[in-house]
């Protein structure tokens, strides 16, 4: 499990490295969804000739998701359907949390992501 990291210095520094990268590379301040759906953009590999409509931007938002939440255990990947798109079972229940407990939560997993990545 990710332990939360929220009171180390280093962690917040990285979780406004990242903000800061989004804001360089997409030109604004991204949100929690934004940056979810750029994570499910990346896990899925490659893009479409037209746009995403509205069902594929909530299932990338899903993807990013469950593969950040993998790192606790809670996801494992199950496999990709015939479009390339991966899917996932969920394993270990999420344990129950504050909105703000969660944001935090899944603030450290993005933290995580982008760290295992090697993006910042």
């Amino acid at each position: 499990m990710i332990p939360n990291h929220q009171s180390d210095p280093d962690r917040k520094q990285r979780w406004q490295d990242i903000l800061e990268f989004m804001r360089q590379r997409f030109g604004k301040n991204p949100s929690m969804d934004a940056l979810l759906f750029v994570i499910g953009m990346r896990e899925l590999g490659h893009l479409k000739e037209k746009p995403f409509k509205k069902d594929e931007k909530v299932g990338l938002m899903h993807i990013a998701t469950c593969k950040i939440l993998s790192y606790s255990g809670h996801y494992e990947l199950r496999g990709m359907d015939e479009d390339g798109w991966p899917h996932w079972d969920l394993v270990k229940p999420l344990p129950d949390m504050s909105l703000l407990e969660q944001e935090t939560y899944i603030r450290e997993h993005i933290i995580e992501y982008f760290i295992n990545e090697q993006i910042i």
